[in-house]
């Protein structure tokens, strides 16, 4: 069972990844440092029907209001996005080194058994 496990981390680039984790957090925080004010949310508007009769000036500013209250709001959607877009890559960052850290004592380990085994085979023929 654990042997596709086994196979599937081999497969992995692990350095190309590691070599790319500064970059994406880099790029999440630059995306998540640009400042976005926020306006409280309005009501949504329903959307104009042409064939009635053409709406009054004051109705068309009612509604760019709206209109820009909406953008406003999906700005802050974007803004609340980034910030989990690099906190992800954060953790993103931080998994990889451990599994660095963590392939590398596997190696060491493996090559301390292997020496064991050795050092065994030698005590058992002697």
């Amino acid at each position: 069972m654990a042997l596709p496990w086994l196979l599937a981390l081999k497969v992995i680039p692990w350095g190309d990844v590691i070599e790319h984790a500064p970059k994406v957090l880099n790029a999440a925080r630059k995306l998540m440092d640009r400042d976005r004010t926020a306006l409280p949310p309005g009501p949504r508007a329903e959307p104009l029907d042409l064939g009635q009769a053409p709406p009054s000036l004051g109705e068309l500013k009612n509604r760019l209001v709206e209109a820009r209250q909406l953008i406003d709001q999906q700005a802050v959607v974007q803004e609340q996005m980034a910030q989990t877009l690099a906190e992800l890559a954060e953790q993103n960052a931080r998994l990889v080194s451990a599994v660095d850290v963590l392939r590398k004592r596997t190696r060491l380990l493996l090559w301390a058994a292997a020496l064991l085994a050795v050092g065994v085979v030698w005590a058992l023929l002697r």
